[in-house]
C-alpha cells in the first residue's frame, strides 16, 4: 500500500524547510452522512517528525483539523542528503510513516 503522507524537505544554509500532506478523513465525529446517520470520529491524534533520532515537530491534534491536513515547519540543524522520519497515529489505532530524503 502506498503511503497516505507526502513529504518535501529542503535545506538552504542552515534551515530545512519541511512541507507535508497527509491523506486522512479527519471525521469530527459529529457529521451526518445522506442517510441521516453520523460519522463516528476517525482522526489522527499524534503527527510527529523526526530528524538524526529526535523530534522535531509534534502535534497533538483532535478533531477539528480538516480532511487531507497539510503542515509546514521549519527547523535548524539537518544537512542534505539526512534523513527526516515522520509518522502518525489515529483514534482508530491506525498509523503509518514514511522517511524522506533532505534535498
Amino acid at each position: 500500500m502506498a503511503s497516505t503522507i507526502r513529504v518535501r524537505a529542503i535545506n538552504s544554509g542552515d534551515i530545512t524547510e519541511v512541507q507535508a500532506l497527509i491523506q486522512h478523513p479527519m471525521d469530527s465525529g459529529y457529521v451526518k452522512d445522506a442517510q441521516g446517520q453520523t460519522i463516528p470520529a476517525h482522526f489522527i491524534q499524534q503527527l510527529t517528525f523526526e530528524y538524526d533520532g529526535k523530534a522535531v515537530f509534534v502535534a497533538d491534534w483532535g478533531p477539528a483539523v480538516s480532511k487531507d491536513p497539510y503542515v509546514k515547519f521549519a527547523f535548524k540543524g539537518a544537512k542534505k542528503g539526512d534523513d527526516l522520519k515522520v509518522s502518525w497515529v489515529d483514534n482508530k489505532g491506525a498509523s503509518d510513516a514514511t522517511t524522506a530524503k533532505i534535498q
